[in-house]
């Protein structure tokens, strides 16, 4: 596995040029910022919606980069998944780079929940959980930190993405959130991987919808801009109460 998320950086260098065609000119308000957690400094973007009024409360996502999650990564998952629909939708989107270089399912995993409380204290979160959901070495992490602190989520989304260490006591903190895993069909193993743990998430009574993307790979163009509408409608459906 460790082999599988280390490569998958190269792939999405590529994914940050391509990312220029597949995103369009938005209005949606996004913020640079950077905190210091810890000792720790952390640079983010915020996504704002469109009319975003500080006094009301909005659903929120945490969402991470792929390979190297750095900022150039923050950028191009901002462009392609999040950005369009965020701003039609009402959504607050944070997307955190890598601290030093340290990615967020190994040590980077320092700076929560530290950083979970900051976001709640500075934005009305709904009922303060995120979703949290993200690409390739993201969606490693946003599994990670899920299963460390699933308190703060309603849900947690790996495209492609799943939890790299399905210990008893990992599996058993996701049991009450909604689980959704997207891989592409032309990505073995990380489609057998999240084919293998789907099927055991669900041996255990967990509520998880699995998705084969036809004809994609590692870099899933069916969840880019209009097609990540799909993320956001499942979304709103773990609000609604999927998980247990």
């Amino acid at each position: 596995m460790p082999c599988q998320s280390r490569c998958a950086k190269f792939l999405f260098l590529a994914a940050v040029a391509l990312s220029v065609f597949f995103s369009q000119p938005l209005s949606a308000e996004v913020l640079d910022k950077v905190a210091d957690i810890s000792g720790t400094r952390l640079e983010y973007k915020v996504v704002l919606p469109n009319g975003y009024d500080a006094s009301k409360t909005y659903p929120a996502i945490l969402a991470f980069g792929g390979g190297s999650q750095t900022m150039d990564m923050v950028q191009a998952t901002l462009a392609r998944n999040w950005r369009e629909q965020a701003e039609s939708l009402g959504y607050i989107v944070i997307l955190p780079a890598a601290p030093n270089g340290d990615l967020f399912f190994e040590s980077g995993d320092r700076v929560f929940p530290a950083f979970i409380v900051k976001l709640l204290g500075e934005y009305k979160v709904l009922q303060n959980k995120f979703h949290i959901a993200g690409v390739s070495n993201g969606g490693l992490s946003a599994f990670h930190i899920a299963s460390l602190y699933p308190q703060y989520f309603w849900s947690v989304t790996g495209l492609p993405g799943f939890l790299d260490d399905p210990s008893p006591d990992h599996m058993r903190a996701l049991s009450k959130l909604c689980i959704y895993m997207y891989a592409g069909e032309m990505d073995p193993g990380w489609l057998r991987s999240e084919k293998q743990e789907a099927a055991k998430f669900r041996s255990e009574g967990y509520t998880v919808e699995f998705n084969e993307e036809k004809g994609e790979g590692h870099v899933m163009r069916t969840l880019d801009g209009k097609g990540a509408l799909r993320l956001f409608k499942q979304f709103e459906q773990a609000r609604q109460g999927c998980g247990k």
